[in-house]
């Protein structure tokens, strides 16, 4: 080797070396850096630790708090018990209530034609000690969501059985079988009802009689609109109209005070709508507030609700599947009074009347 190529491979190495030591020094300043990372996770997680330690300690207080109220509403509740001394109170009520009634009964309105049932009942008791009831039978609208379904019992201990047990699983055919869930029918039922407030408006009308209408519910509408519009009809200016819900009276709103109570005071009109004149009745139109609604959970006794049924089948079939399953006394069933089975994807509404 000659001397020019030692030279060469000395400063080779040379350069070799500066390169390994900036890697080295490069290195150290990563090693650095990352042991500060470090520090800096520690104390974050000491920090998160800390924290999750207050919620704990806030969560436990809070506890603490919630228990102490409710020994508090105990025996509030036991003091509720005590209610002489409320009863001058409640007949000063009842007298502003009646007073109220009598001036509603005053009003001048044809009420629109709607069949409807009291069922009440009266109790024995001495009149200082007891006074005056309404009493009404709910009629309480439960919304039933899809892949659910409703059986009634004639015996509420078959129901009490069915529950019990829980999980069920039901044959649908020779092959196929599906887990069904049980569970408690409970419904909120009105236990006290304080006050009605009635309130007549001065701007709008309830009409009724349009179901001997044979036309279009918008084509209705708007030849309403425009009927009582005209001054002849001693109307006016219509703001809007309003469908009420299952029903077909409408509600007109007018723009000006007083129109309502003309049209009101002018009695029944006979509407010639098209080819068709029937007779409309117009009545005021009644808002009302409810005060001081208390509600209680009941739970049906002979109905139980059937959760997380699967949509395997059609209908019919499967309702009758569940309805000879839990006729099956080997299954903890019964003699079944009723069955509905609402599919996945659907929803329905069931009605609950309390019984006779």
């Amino acid at each position: 080797m000659t001397m020019d190529q030692i030279l060469k491979e000395i400063e080779r190495c040379q350069d070799t070396w500066k390169s390994l030591e900036g890697d080295c020094l490069s290195l150290k300043a990563n090693t650095r850096a990352s042991e500060q990372d470090l520090v800096k996770f520690q104390e974050e997680y000491e920090l998160l630790g800390q924290k999750l330690i207050e919620a704990e300690n806030e969560a436990q207080a809070q506890e603490a708090s919630f228990q102490k109220k409710l020994q508090l509403e105990k025996k509030d509740s036991k003091q509720l018990m005590q209610e002489k001394l409320a009863l001058e109170n409640e007949l000063k009520h009842l007298e502003q209530l009646h007073a109220t009634q009598e001036q509603i009964r005053k009003v001048p309105a044809a009420l629109p034609d709607r069949e409807m049932v009291f069922k009440g009942h009266v109790e024995e008791g001495k009149m200082e000690s007891l006074p005056e009831m309404l009493s009404f039978l709910p009629q309480i609208r439960y919304p039933v969501l899809g892949g659910s379904a409703l059986i009634t019992f004639e015996d509420p201990e078959v129901a009490r059985r069915i529950i019990q047990i829980g999980q069920h699983c039901i044959q649908l055919d020779e092959w196929s079988y599906m887990d069904v869930k049980a569970e408690a029918m409970t419904l909120l039922l009105p236990s006290f009802l304080k006050q009605i407030s009635l309130k007549q408006s001065s701007h709008q009308v309830l009409l009724s009689g349009l179901s001997a209408f044979s036309l279009p519910k918008d084509q209705l509408h708007d030849k309403l609109i425009l009927f009582f519009s005209k001054r002849k009809n001693q109307g006016g200016e219509v703001d809007h109209l309003e469908q009420l819900p299952n029903s077909d009276n409408v509600v007109l709103t007018f723009v000006d005070d007083g129109v309502a109570q003309r049209i009101v005071e002018k009695g029944p009109f006979l509407v010639l709508l098209g080819k068709e004149t029937h007779q409309v009745k117009a009545s005021h139109c009644l808002h009302g507030e409810i005060a001081d609604l208390q509600l209680h959970p009941s739970i049906c006794p002979r109905t139980v609700l059937l959760t997380e049924i699967p949509d395997v089948i059609e209908r019919e079939m499967m309702c009758e599947a569940l309805e000879i399953h839990f006729q099956k006394e080997s299954k903890g069933g019964g003699e079944v009074e009723a069955a509905v089975y609402v599919p996945a994807g659907h929803y329905a509404v069931a009605v609950f009347e309390e019984e006779d």
